[in-house]
C-alpha cells in the first residue's frame, strides 16, 4: 500500500517537494510559518462544478448552497460568491450577517438550524426574504406568530441515516435533536395551516460523509421521504442536506456523483420536485491542508510519537470522530525508512492526537509536515484552548484568475 494514497490532480510531489495547486508548500512555509491553512480555489470550483454537472446530466432541477459552517474564511466564501454558482445555507444570525456582507442576497440564503431561540427569530423577520428550514414545532409556532405569512421549510427525520462516525448520523436509531419526527408531522402541517404559513419546502439532513457504497442507504431514505412529501402538495423544493462524502483512507471508494445524481434524479422525477443541497465538506475537505511544523520525534515504549506545532483546537476530526487525516511531508525522501508512527498536537489533553499507526517515511524534527484532507472544518470550529489558537489561512489562485 502507497504511503501516498492521497496524491491526486493538484497534490502531489514536484521534484520531491509537495504542491497544491501552483504552489511549492515549502517555499509558501518560509513567508507564512505555521500552522498555516492553505486552500486551493481551482479544487473549490472543479468540487462545485462536478455537482452541477452530474445533476445537470440528468437534467435535475437544483440549487447549491454552501454550507457556511464548514470554513468562513473571507476570501473563499468571497471567491463562491464571486463565483456566482452557489448560495448560502448559514445556522446563525450572525453567519447570515457574514453572507449578507459578502453580497449574498436573501434570496441566495437558506437559514437551518435547531434550538432556535426569540433573538435568532427577530433577526430571521429583519430578513424576509430568507429561506427559513424549521426544525421543530416550537420555532414553528414563534416564527409564524411574528411572520405571519411568511412561506418555511420543514426539516424532517427519516430515522434512517449513514455518515463517517456515528456521532455525524443526523437521523438513524438514535433520537437526536434534529428535525420533525414522523409521529408529528401530521401535528406540524396542521399548526403551520392554522397559523397561516405555507410549507413549500421539505428538508431533511441524514448524516455527513456517505459515499458510494451507502448509496442503497440513501436510495432508501429517499424512498421514505415520499411517504412525507404526499401528504404536502404545496411542496415544490426537497432539501437533502449536505453530507456528501470524500475519501479518507486509503480503501474508501469517494463517492461517484454519477450513481448518485442517478438516485436524486430518479425520486425528484417521481416526487416532482426541485433538490436544493448544502455541500460543505465535499466542496472544501480535500482542497485544504494544514502546515505544521514537526518538533519531537521519540520513542516512548515502543511507539514513536511525533509531535507538531498544532492541536486538535485547529482540526479536531480524529479527536472528536475518529475521522482520519492523511499526513505529507513538504519534502519526499524516498531513502527514509517507512515507518509506523503516532502524530500528537501540542495540546496537554490526551485526546490531542491527529493519527495512530500511520505509516510514511521517518521524519526528522524541524521537518515540515501537510495535514491533507484539511480543508473544512478546521478554522471554523477552531479554538484558543491552552492559548494555541494562532494560526494563518492562505487562498491559491491560478495564474489565470491572477
Amino acid at each position: 500500500m502507497s504511503v501516498h494514497w492521497w496524491i491526486r490532480e493538484g497534490l502531489d510531489y514536484r521534484d520531491g517537494e509537495l504542491h497544491l495547486g501552483q504552489q511549492n508548500l515549502a517555499d509558501l512555509v518560509k513567508s507564512a510559518g505555521t500552522p498555516t491553512f492553505v486552500y486551493d480555489a481551482s479544487r473549490i470550483a472543479a468540487n462545485l462544478e462536478r455537482i452541477h454537472t452530474a445533476l445537470d446530466k440528468y437534467e435535475v432541477e437544483h440549487d447549491i448552497f454552501f454550507a457556511l459552517k464548514a470554513n468562513r474564511y473571507l476570501p473563499l466564501v468571497t471567491f463562491l460568491k464571486l463565483m456566482g454558482r452557489c448560495g448560502l445555507d448559514v445556522c446563525s444570525p450572525n453567519e447570515m450577517r457574514l453572507g449578507r456582507q459578502l453580497g449574498f442576497h436573501e434570496e441566495q440564503i437558506v437559514y437551518t438550524n435547531t434550538s432556535v431561540s426569540n433573538e435568532d427569530i427577530e433577526w430571521l423577520a429583519r430578513h424576509p426574504r430568507v429561506h427559513v428550514n424549521v426544525d421543530s414545532l416550537s420555532t414553528l409556532r414563534r416564527l409564524a406568530t411574528r411572520c405571519p405569512g411568511r412561506s418555511i421549510g420543514l426539516r424532517i427525520n427519516p430515522q434512517m441515516g449513514v455518515a463517517y462516525h456515528d456521532h455525524l448520523a443526523y437521523s438513524g436509531d438514535k433520537i437526536t435533536k434534529f428535525g420533525i419526527y414522523e409521529d408529528r408531522f401530521n401535528e406540524a402541517l396542521a399548526l403551520a395551516s392554522g397559523l397561516g404559513v405555507p410549507v413549500n419546502t421539505l428538508h431533511f439532513h441524514m448524516g455527513s460523509g456517505y459515499m458510494t457504497s451507502d448509496l442503497a442507504q440513501f436510495d432508501q431514505v429517499l424512498l421514505r421521504i415520499h411517504q412525507f412529501v404526499k401528504q404536502c402538495p404545496a411542496v415544490k423544493t426537497l432539501d437533502i442536506g449536505g453530507g456528501l462524502g470524500v475519501p479518507l483512507r486509503p480503501d474508501d471508494e469517494g463517492l461517484d456523483l454519477d450513481q448518485w445524481a442517478t438516485v436524486v434524479a430518479r425520486h425528484a422525477r417521481k416526487m416532482g420536485v426541485k433538490i436544493q443541497l448544502e455541500p460543505g465538506d465535499y466542496l472544501l475537505k480535500d482542497v485544504g491542508v494544514l502546515l505544521v511544523e514537526i518538533n519531537t520525534v521519540e520513542e516512548k515504549r515502543g511507539i514513536l510519537f511525533v509531535g507538531v506545532n498544532a492541536g486538535f483546537n485547529l482540526q479536531n476530526s480524529y479527536a472528536y470522530y475518529d475521522m482520519p487525516y492523511a499526513f505529507a511531508p513538504l519534502r519526499h525522501d524516498p531513502a527514509a525508512p517507512i515507518v509506523q508512527i503516532t502524530i500528537a498536537g501540542n495540546i496537554n489533553e490526551a485526546i490531542d492526537v491527529f493519527g495512530e499507526e500511520i505509516e510514511m517515511h521517518r521524519p526528522v524534527e524541524g521537518d515540515y509536515l501537510a495535514i491533507v484532507n484539511a480543508g473544512g472544518y478546521g478554522s471554523s470550529m477552531s479554538s484558543n484552548h491552552c492559548m494555541r489558537g494562532e494560526y494563518s489561512e492562505y487562498i491559491l489562485f491560478p495564474d489565470s484568475l491572477a
